[in-house]
């Protein structure tokens, strides 16, 4: 380093000398403990004298030129004085580091196109579709389960006279895949700030039975014509409706139509906006919203759509048709780049036009060769980390992982895992070609049905075993290749396994620090001259020796008072066996000169070793325990003040009356969440009692989000008490009692 750490400043100086100053900054955010430095060079920084620095409890290198210092709860304070040093402003020649807004608006820039239009138009597309995900997936499940019995014989799906049961079961996975105009249309509202019940409401018009049933020549309903292609075999109506010829479509499945329809619709309803006065918006923008847009989408864009998604089915098919092989390995080339950027949209909606129309899609089948090359690479990373011992990446894939072979959903694995290490993507393409070859080679594969491609729902494509051939092959070699080359490149296989060595041999040496602090709080019997000592260690007094005879503490002019009442065992309430739910936990009370602290959430109660993140693991963040949690309903575990509430909801520090310093930390970098799927109930500065509400917590968003949902309670000032005893291996209610401290 050029600047020595050491020195005269505060922390905040210190700090930026121990990074390599502040033009080797590229980007510097906080959590609620820790300051993460995004550096151009990470060999700049010392971290071996950031760590002797006052204010400072750890200090965490990690991958890719990042690095953690772990500040606790003056986190805040420190990260505001550095970003005001004058050197951090534009000082001395140093440029300052970006944002947070400033690191996603690069990333972006470099993730899309140079024009603004082209972003938004397939940023429309993907908004309109992605919050479907859950739903989509829903119904492809039931089309699997459905495909399954079929195969076995159950039941034939494609028989005129099912049964009601089966026209049921039938109605259950159709109710998704033919009202998808009307949550599209919805989403896309939504997405371009318009009414999104609007947009609901002019796509649900053309599907009502009124509008569908004049799709029957036989109806008996006046002003309405039909004629049959005699070519395709194919029949068309026109309605008359006010003198004025109106094509009629079945518009259930459709999806270019609400797209095209609410590009519209946000024009005129945004243009009303301004006609009328705010004061009348609610009566009149939607009543002439509708009135206008459903006359248009009935006579001019529902048309338009149909005829756009059907040539674009057409022209794929004649591909398909003429140069089967070439389709075959076109379709999962390009998908491991359109996904990312959410380009996938468009062919995730001609695949429902083709079955639309022509009662089979034939881009899934090549589609499932790229999905299951992703999911291989995953597993080899999985592997790996097996190997290397890398929790946190053991946790991640194996959760991505999941998501994709049961689900079919690649954006864990691709956002997770595959776009951080360049090394992935040149092995999983090479999967992707091999099952693309495969598929085209054996003649292509179709389905009858919109699924996700994961194992379940293996039985919708026909032939199955060039799909099953297809996908085995794309994910064996797609998991080979990343597992016997690595995902990371030889120095930063180094140095992630440095860094995973450093954190077990911290977290070894805490195990006997903290055994002796638990033994000095006992009692302590010692003699004197020559006679030798018995019980525990004194804790005060020094050994002498005097001639031969041997050492022994000298004698202790004022002995520590024996705790004469130990903790006694934590036991479960008698009412749990009566109302089925977690009661809380009868411990020991307060004891004398010391706190009781109770668990914030509900759940399974584990060491720090088992939570998966180095920095709590080696206690840099004081003593205490991780809880898995049963719900997110997050409290106080102990009466205080809130020292400390993170904006983001993922953090909070509580300081009793009697100086102890709690740290609850919900979820491991949740901070990154931005505070979305946390309602935060509490201000910094309140007063809060055992059990008050801190924040509800929708667990269900983390686990989305990849992290894990660990939620930690640590005592940050261990290092000034005499003992702070975790109790942990069992489940408990929020409440209950996880930590005894002692002073």
């Amino acid at each position: 380093m050029n600047t020595p750490v050491a020195g005269p400043g505060t922390l905040a100086e210190r700090i930026l000398r121990g990074v390599g100053g502040a033009e080797n900054i590229e980007s510097l955010t906080h959590c609620a403990t820790r300051l993460r430095f995004q550096l151009h060079d990470g060999a700049k920084a010392d971290p071996a004298a950031l760590d002797a620095l006052d204010g400072v409890m750890a200090t965490v290198p990690q991958s890719g030129d990042r690095l953690q210092i772990v500040i606790g709860g003056a986190v805040a304070r420190v990260w505001t004085e550095i970003m005001n040093l004058p050197s951090m402003s534009g000082g001395a020649g140093a440029a300052r580091p970006k944002s947070d807004a400033d690191v996603k608006a690069e990333m972006r820039a470099r993730s899309r196109g140079r024009y603004a239009w082209v972003d938004n138009f397939f940023e429309y597309l993907s908004d309109s579709f992605r919050p479907l995900m859950g739903v989509l997936l829903g119904s492809s499940l039931i089309i699997a389960i459905a495909s399954v019995l079929d195969a076995l014989g159950v039941v034939d799906f494609r028989a005129a006279d099912k049964s009601a049961s089966w026209v049921f079961v039938d109605a259950m996975w159709r109710s998704v895949l033919y009202f998808l105009p009307i949550m599209v249309a919805y989403n896309a509202a939504k997405k371009l700030k318009v009414d999104p019940w609007v947009g609901a409401a002019v796509m649900a018009a053309v599907m009502t039975p009124n509008f569908t049933g004049m799709l029957d020549p036989d109806s008996g309903i006046p002003g309405i014509t039909c004629t049959t292609n005699a070519t395709l075999g194919t029949q068309s109506c026109v309605a008359h409706v006010f003198g004025l010829p109106m094509q009629l479509n079945d518009y259930g499945g459709q999806v270019f139509v609400p797209l095209m329809m609410v590009a519209v619709l946000a024009l005129v309803h945004k243009g009303l906006q301004k006609v009328f006065p705010e004061t009348v918006h609610l009566v009149f923008v939607p009543f002439f919203s509708m009135l206008i847009m459903i006359p248009v989408t009935a006579f001019l864009i529902g048309p338009m759509g149909v005829w756009a998604g059907n040539g674009l089915g057409e022209g794929l098919s004649w591909l398909n048709g003429n140069a089967p092989i070439v389709f075959a390995i076109l379709i999962p080339l390009l998908y491991p780049f359109l996904v990312p950027l959410g380009l996938h949209w468009p062919l995730n909606a001609l695949m429902l036009v083709n079955i639309n129309t022509l009662g089979y899609d034939f881009i899934q089948g090549p589609m499932g060769a790229w999905n299951f090359a992703c999911f291989g690479a995953t597993a080899g990373v999985l592997l790996l980390s097996l190997r290397h011992r890398e929790a946190e990446m053991r946790q991640t894939a194996t959760g991505a992982l999941a998501a994709g072979l049961l689900g079919g959903i690649s954006e864990p694995s691709l956002y997770g895992i595959h776009l951080r290490f360049k090394r992935i993507y040149p092995r999983m393409l090479v999967g992707c070609l091999v099952g693309g070859v495969i598929v085209g080679v054996m003649g292509g594969v179709d389905t009858n049905a919109f699924a996700f491609t994961s194992l379940l729902t293996i039985p919708v494509f026909s032939p199955m075993t060039t799909y099953v051939i297809a996908i085995t092959a794309a994910f064996g070699v797609s998991m080979a290749l990343v597992y016997f080359s690595d995902f990371r490149t030889p120095e930063d296989r180094a140095r992630a396994n440095a860094e995973r060595d450093a954190a077990e041999a911290l977290a070894s040496e805490q195990a006997p620090t903290a055994a002796a602090r638990e033994l000095a709080t006992v009692g302590t019997s010692t003699t004197t001259g020559t006679a030798t000592t018995t019980g525990a260690t004194a804790t005060t007094g020094t050994a002498t020796t005097t001639g031969t005879a041997p050492t022994a503490p000298a004698p202790v002019t004022e002995a520590p008072t024996p705790v004469t009442e130990a903790p006694a065992p934590v036991t479960e309430s008698e009412s749990e066996a009566e109302s089925g739910a977690p009661a809380p936990v009868t411990g020991p009370g307060t004891p004398a000169g010391g706190t009781v602290l109770a668990a914030p959430v509900a759940g399974r109660v584990v060491d720090l070793d088992e939570v998966g993140d180095p920095v709590f693991a080696s206690r840099a963040l004081g003593e205490g325990v991780g809880i898995e949690p049963a719900d997110g309903h997050v409290v106080a575990p102990v009466d205080g003040e809130l020292a400390v509430v993170a904006e983001t909801g993922h953090a909070f520090g509580i300081r009793t009356a009697d100086g102890v310093e709690v740290l609850i930390h919900v979820g491991i970098d949740t901070v990154q969440m931005n505070g979305e799927g946390f309602d935060v109930r509490v201000r910094a500065g309140e007063r809060v009692r055992a059990g008050d509400p801190l924040v509800e917590v929708d667990l269900d968003a983390v686990r989305a989000a990849e992290h894990p949902a660990v939620t930690l309670m640590t005592v940050t000032n261990t290092a000034e008490l005499a003992s702070v005893e975790p109790h942990t291996g069992r489940s408990v209610a929020a409440g209950a009692p996880v930590v005894t401290v002692r002073r």
